[in-house]
């Protein structure tokens, strides 16, 4: 009986003798998820999100420190005839919102050779209440959680669509640095064939990667469209447009819902690069941009609250402007782009605090920076001079903790760094003292006694280990 109560007692000892940071022998690594490649900042996650058809200042023109329009805006009905009526830029508050026009032609009409100055007039074609809310805008009332994202991490307010056009060539460019050479906006009818994307690189570099979309169904390719709205989901994700990707069993497995990120949080088992397309919450009029807010915070808050925080970036853009006026002419760098600028965003614990990137970037940007970070060739003319986003990072400071941030205009809740190794020794913890408690009852074992006999044994392992 003695013997049994001795080593329930020194378990307990042991549990005592545990340093209050809740390591065991097990070391940090085991219990830290970080990516095998070796990449050139701290960053071993980088995740990037595409949401749908926003301007910058449809979004932010009225942000503090950001670049919105001048005071007194006023965008004319019929530009050909100066002096006429003219819209200023509204809030759009929480009114229904029906899809604005934003193929090719409808850019180059709002554009007008750099004038900026036909945003009603090329809306309007579709209607005269669609011309007049092409001017319309949201604020902090509307996108509460993302002002709060300025606040704390970085906006970029220079960040423009790669193609003048909308989602099929913006996506491409997304993924492969060029638009396809494209005729048009539709996916050729074999799909995509030669040409290569980042994932190609990072597989043969043995940099892990996952294509997450929400609401996937495998059933919809270039092969089987589908019909009504299901048929974005092969435009948004034009891996869905590869052959190649679609019959190799390695590859397409690495294309899965968006379920799979939480899991892979949860599982240790997150991509170093991860790409995101949205379904229902894509913010796409005529869907209300609240619906994309809350799940781009679940995406954020799921990620800060894992071990993937401190080695982590996630970013969001939005593939087009979406026919919403913006007020910055768009650099003319070649045939396909630049297209007017979309709000984007970099939540990291390596971003820089409440700053706004003011840099000239396009999505191919983002591109410049993996293929800078794992060592990879660039894809094409485009990524391969495009300036990186690598500036909206500060790599000389220790990486911040995690800051929850609410969906509405209120204080941030600060996340301490998540450890699961911490929580086995509580587990421990409870079971010894179960056990202790059950052996004093079973043999009639007084609490002073116990608790003499304890001390007895630490005071004599305290010895000993001197």
């Amino acid at each position: 009986m003695k013997s049994r109560i001795r080593v329930l007692l020194l378990a307990l000892a042991f549990f005592v003798a545990i340093p209050a940071s809740g390591q065991t022998g097990l070391s940090a690594s085991a219990h830290a998820a970080t990516g095998d490649a070796p990449t050139s900042t701290p960053i071993k996650h980088f995740i990037f999100l595409m949401q749908e058809n926003h301007s910058f200042d449809n979004y932010f023109g009225t942000y503090p420190g950001a670049d919105g329009p001048p005071p007194g805006t006023c965008i004319p009905v019929d530009p050909t005839r100066p002096g006429g009526r003219c819209v200023e830029p509204f809030r759009v508050g929480g009114r229904a919102i029906t899809d604005l026009g934003h193929s090719r032609l409808v850019h180059d009409e709002q554009f007008r050779g750099g004038q900026m100055d036909g945003f009603v007039a090329a809306a309007g074609l579709v209607g005269s209440e669609n011309g007049r809310i092409a001017m319309g805008y949201y604020d902090d009332r509307d996108i509460p959680f993302y002002w709060n994202v300025a606040d704390e991490y970085v906006l970029f307010d220079r960040l423009f669509t790669s193609a003048a056009g909308g989602s099929v060539a913006n996506h491409m460019y997304w993924i492969t640095g060029q638009s396809g050479n494209l005729s048009g906006e539709t996916i050729p009818p074999g799909g995509f064939t030669n040409i290569p994307t980042i994932f190609d690189r990072l597989d043969a570099a043995g940099v892990s990667w996952k294509f997450y979309i929400q609401n996937y169904d495998p059933a919809i390719t270039f092969r089987n469209p589908g019909t009504g709205d299901r048929q974005s989901q092969i435009v948004w994700a034009p891996l869905l447009a590869y052959p190649r990707y679609l019959d190799n069993p390695r590859l397409k497995s690495r294309i899965v819902d968006t379920e799979q990120f939480h899991d892979d949080l949860a599982n240790g088992t997150l991509p170093e690069v991860a790409y995101m397309v949205p379904a229902g919450s894509s913010e796409h009029p005529p869907g209300i941009p609240r619906e994309g807010q809350r799940f781009v915070r679940n995406l954020i808050n799921a990620l800060m609250r894992s071990n993937y925080w401190s080695t982590s970036a996630f970013m969001w853009a939005y593939d087009d402007w979406g026919g919403w006026y913006d007020h910055v002419p768009p650099p003319r760098v070649d045939e396909s782009g630049y297209g007017f600028r979309t709000p984007a965003l970099l939540v990291s614990p390596y971003a820089r605090r409440g700053h706004i990137d003011s840099t000239t970037l396009d999505f191919t940007s983002a591109l410049k920076f993996i293929e800078d970070n794992w060592g990879v060739e660039p894809l094409a003319k485009r990524d391969r001079a495009a300036k990186s986003i690598a500036g909206a990072f500060d790599f000389t400071k220790p990486p911040r903790p995690a800051v929850l941030l609410p969906g509405q205009r209120a204080t941030a809740e600060v996340v301490a760094p998540h450890r699961k190794g911490a929580v086995y020794p509580m587990y421990l913890m409870a079971l010894v003292v179960a056990l202790v408690l059950f052996a004093a009852a079973r043999w009639n074992l007084g609490l002073g006694e116990l608790r003499g006999r304890l001390g007895r044994l630490r005071l004599r392992a305290k010895r000993e280990g001197s």
